[in-house]
């Protein structure tokens, strides 16, 4: 199953995440990247990283029409007149004049700024050519309501969710599937929780893979974008030949099996309540 069959949607099914990764760490790790064949890179306004990143893309020599860039907008910038110069900042770190995809990072804390006036700031964004697509992140099925009621799922491109073997999210990913808005899975390896997993080991020994290149390849083919992360050259090459790897019926019902609800990423304060 491939996400075309579930969702039309422009976002590469495979690339790097940078959360986490500072100064010349992320360098390295964007340079390595993009010169063994990555194009989808994921940033993000409080990763403190877009200035490195953007330094690191500019010296690859990659064309800016090759790649596709996310940056998502910090809770401080979600009032209707900050989103639009908060992204400008980005794209001056950025070192370009626009970005493919930008999310809302989080909910506005305790709904302090109403959603609707975000989504219509973020329109704006792509109206004036500085985003190509708008999404969000961390949401909810009532605020993934909220932002369909407020801009229509069309505008949607993607919800960026953690979403990994151990934490599988179904009802929120049906929820979005439901109104044809495609998912992107953070967290896929579980801060490496699942590279253990004797299920995952099993299956990757059958097929001679590692057990990363699974737990990605079973998220790809249940149709989700990926954004792993990797400081290690070897790993960042591993982890692209999960877009090669094909898993069985029988292999795709066993890792559904794993899903134990295991939440890594739950910010008090940022967090909405759960479904």
């Amino acid at each position: 199953m491939t996400s075309n069959t579930l969702t039309s949607t422009p976002i590469p099914a495979f690339g790097l995440g940078t959360f986490r990764l500072k100064d010349q760490v992320v360098v390295d790790s964007v340079s390595n990247a993009l010169a063994l064949g990555y194009r989808l890179i994921d940033t993000a306004q409080i990763y403190g990283n877009e200035a490195a990143v953007g330094q690191a893309i500019a010296a690859s020599g990659v064309p800016r029409s090759e790649l596709f860039i996310t940056t998502k907008i910090w809770t401080e910038h979600l009032a209707q007149d900050r989103v639009i110069p908060s992204l400008q900042d980005s794209l001056d770190k950025l070192r370009m004049d626009h970005v493919d995809l930008t999310l809302i990072h989080w909910p506005s804390p305790g709904g302090a700024v109403p959603l609707a006036d975000t989504l219509r700031a973020l329109m704006d964004a792509k109206a004036q050519g500085l985003t190509k697509h708008i999404g969000v992140s961390n949401f909810n099925m009532a605020l993934l309501q909220q932002a369909v009621d407020a801009v229509g799922a069309v505008n949607i491109a993607t919800h960026q969710i953690e979403l990994s073997p151990y934490l599988q999210n179904r009802a929120v990913v049906a929820f979005a599937q439901s109104h044809g808005i495609h998912t992107t899975s953070y967290m896929t390896l579980a801060y490496g929780k699942v590279l253990q997993d004797p299920v995952l080991t099993q299956i990757a020994q059958r097929h001679g893979a590692t057990t990363a290149q699974v737990a990605l390849a079973w998220a790809m083919q249940l149709g989700y974008a990926v954004i792993p992360s990797s400081t290690q050259r070897a790993n960042l090459e591993s982890n692209m030949k999960a877009q090669q790897l094909r898993l069985t019926d029988a292999e795709m019902a066993a890792i559904a099996m794993l899903d134990c609800g295991d939440r890594l990423v739950n910010p008090e304060g940022l967090a909405p309540r759960w479904d």
